[in-house]
Formats: structure tokens, C-alpha cells, sequence
């Protein structure tokens, strides 16, 4: 926990950006039966019965500090996938960092035979030595900053059913854009000192 906490607490370092990842499926689901049209004063009324349209999966990027925010859609999770994301922290986001920090979530973290199982070994190793990789505690997730972007994006993005893919690429890039043109950052106050005091029993001084 001490070490997570104690990156969150370092000043803005944008050559040496930190960036939480944090992935999750998401169910489509569409409707049943078309929603009915709109009385004047009153909201759409959509029947409670749906029906499941498959999965798809997303991968949260977050920058805390910088207020930068980027969710990538896919078919499923594979090997393949968390190399590609791997490869886009590199390659497409951060091509001019000397490495990246990356906080992963323990529960889910990728290992790096990923890379090498995607790219040639020389294109893995380049990758992998501009990768810090950090793991939330086991029982820690919550300490993930990605989880609370995940939190912003349902409820602000997502928050109604999505029958197909392409509508929530849409919907996502939307709600991307629009955070990223106001660059909120993410303030994070829950330092390793608190911690000490009100988890002393897990983290003794």
C-alpha cells in the first residue's frame, strides 16, 4: 500500500508520466420493446425487460495528475490485448517518456510474456524496459485510481443500455473528450501517513 500511496503523493512529472490501467467487460443489453414516446414535463419510459446483446471489454487509461483519460474498446481480453495496450502506453501515448509508471490492479495484472508472445523479442524487451509496472495491494483495489474514472464513465457515459459495440465506442469517446477538454485531475488525499493512523493495525509504524 505504502508504495502506491507514495507515488500518488509525488509531484507532476510529465517526462515520467504515471498512468493507472485498470480493464472490465461490459455487457450490451438492448431493448425489448421500443420505449414509449415522451408526454410534454415527462421523462422517456423505457419497459424494464431487456435482452443481453454479448460482451465487450474496456481498458481505462488514467493520468491522475495530468487530468487525461482514454478507454479503449475490444472484443474480448486476450494476450494479445494487454500487449497492444502495452504497446500504446510505449508507442502511442507516451513516446517521449524514458518509461511510464503503470499502476495495475492486482486481481487482473497482465504478465509481460504477453508482450513477447505478440511482438518479436527485440520490439517486447524495448516495451517492457519503458514499463514500470506498480500492483495494488491483494484487497487493495480500491486504491486504483482507474476504478474511480470506471465510476465516472458508467454513471456519466454509460448510464444507459447499450445494444452494440459501436455505440459505446461513440458514447466513450465522447465522454473522453469531454473530460480531457477540461482536464480534471484527480486529487488524491488519502496519503501513506493517514494510512498509518487509521489502518495501524494492517500498517504499524
Amino acid at each position: 500500500m505504502a508504495d502506491v500511496l507514495d507515488l500518488y503523493a509525488e509531484p507532476d512529472a510529465s517526462q515520467y508520466p504515471v498512468v493507472c490501467v485498470a480493464e472490465s467487460p461490459y455487457q450490451l443489453v438492448s431493448e425489448v420493446r421500443q420505449p414509449g414516446l415522451a408526454a410534454p414535463g415527462q421523462p422517456v419510459r423505457y419497459d424494464e425487460e431487456e435482452r443481453r446483446a454479448g460482451t465487450c471489454h474496456w481498458f481505462m487509461f488514467l493520468q491522475p495528475l495530468g487530468g487525461w483519460r482514454h478507454v479503449k474498446v475490444t472484443d474480448r481480453r486476450t494476450a494479445q490485448d494487454v500487449a497492444q495496450w502495452r504497446k500504446d502506453v510505449v508507442d502511442r501515448h507516451f513516446p517521449q517518456a524514458p518509461w511510464s509508471t503503470v499502476v495495475l490492479d492486482n486481481l487482473n495484472t497482465p504478465t509481460p510474456a504477453a508482450l513477447y508472445d505478440t511482438f518479436t523479442p527485440a520490439e517486447a524487451r524495448r516495451r517492457l524496459q519503458k514499463l514500470a509496472c506498480r500492483d495494488t495491494p491483494t484487497h487493495g483495489s480500491w486504491l486504483h485510481m482507474a476504478a474511480s474514472a470506471f465510476a465516472a464513465l458508467s454513471t456519466q457515459g454509460l448510464a444507459r443500455r447499450i445494444p452494440d459495440q459501436a455505440t459505446v465506442r461513440r458514447r466513450v469517446g465522447a465522454w473522453e473528450a469531454s473530460r480531457n477538454a477540461q482536464t480534471v485531475p484527480i486529487h488524491w488525499r488519502f496519503t501513506t501517513a493517514k494510512a498509518r493512523r487509521t489502518l495501524k493495525r494492517l500498517y504499524p509504524s
